[in-house]
């Protein structure tokens, strides 16, 4: 009895993730344009929507954002990659700053909208305390340098994934430049969730979670998706050591990504 009990609860978590990837496409879209507060009448939003992804280093992108940016290409959106650092941790800058670009191609995003910082107060180190104002300098900047009609600017949140200090200083400079006012209005702020350990190695079995749980944008990829990612992923080649092939198999960042929005008006944050 117990057997066929645990039988069919597998397979309702089965049909359950089945029923996710077939919603995926509206839930997306709907998403964007509530997001946006487009007009429901409108039957395409994706083609509207200019997407920066700020990330701290070259594999981030793939790493965390690939469903992201893979269906937001999909849709027909401008997505731009804004990298604060060549990753130059082991002196190894140029080979990863030829590999984010591999990477990126293999995303959908060409090379003409691949902007690499290398700045010597923004080295790649988890020890190193980036400044907040010079981060925010360079992601407006961006910004401001192209004419848009729709924005949304995707990075990390305040725990930054995996808790790397470059990762969490460019959200403490998203949520200064969300303070400032100057961002423009059409300008829209999304952090990536960090979630807890357990869900994060469960790979697409996390899906009905990251469903079901409340969120302002929520990306998923199916299987082709996965291998689109995945071979970004092995643009990285300098990166590849044992243990990033496990994150390959078991993240649930290479298959969902569940976004929230940072609330743009004063705040007192100190700035450094």
């Amino acid at each position: 009895m117990y057997v066929y009990l645990v039988l069919f609860a597998v397979l309702s978590y089965l049909v359950c993730i089945k029923c996710i990837y077939n919603r995926q496409w509206h839930a997306l879209r709907s998403s964007l344009k509530r997001t946006f507060n487009v007009s429901s009448e409108r039957k395409t939003v994706g083609a509207d929507v200019r997407a920066l992804v700020v990330t701290a280093h070259p594999d981030d992108e793939c790493m965390f954002f690939a469903p992201t940016i893979i269906r937001l290409v999909e849709l027909n959106a401008s997505v731009h990659l804004l990298c604060l650092s060549e990753g130059n941790y082991y002196h190894q800058g140029s080979q990863r700053r030829e590999e984010l670009l591999k990477s990126c191609a293999v995303l959908g995003i060409p090379a003409s909208r691949v902007t690499i910082i290398n700045h010597e107060k923004l080295p790649d180190d988890p020890k190193a305390e980036w400044s907040v104002s010079l981060v925010s300098s360079a992601v407006l900047r961006l910004i401001t340098d192209r004419s848009i009609l729709l924005f949304q600017v995707l990075t990390f949140d305040g725990r930054g994934v995996s808790g790397h200090a470059n990762h969490v200083a460019i959200y403490k400079a998203v949520r200064h430049l969300a303070s400032t006012g100057e961002l423009p209005k059409e300008c829209v702020l999304l952090a990536l969730e960090t979630i807890g350990l357990l869900r994060k190695y469960t790979s697409f079995l996390d899906l009905p979670f990251s469903w079901f749980l409340p969120s302002h944008l929520h990306c998923v990829v199916g299987p082709k998706g996965y291998k689109q990612a995945k071979a970004a992923m092995l643009c990285h080649r300098s990166q590849l050591l044992w243990f990033r092939y496990l994150y390959i198999t078991f993240s649930r960042y290479m298959f969902t990504n569940t976004f929230q929005v940072v609330p743009q008006g004063p705040k007192n944050l100190k700035i450094y």
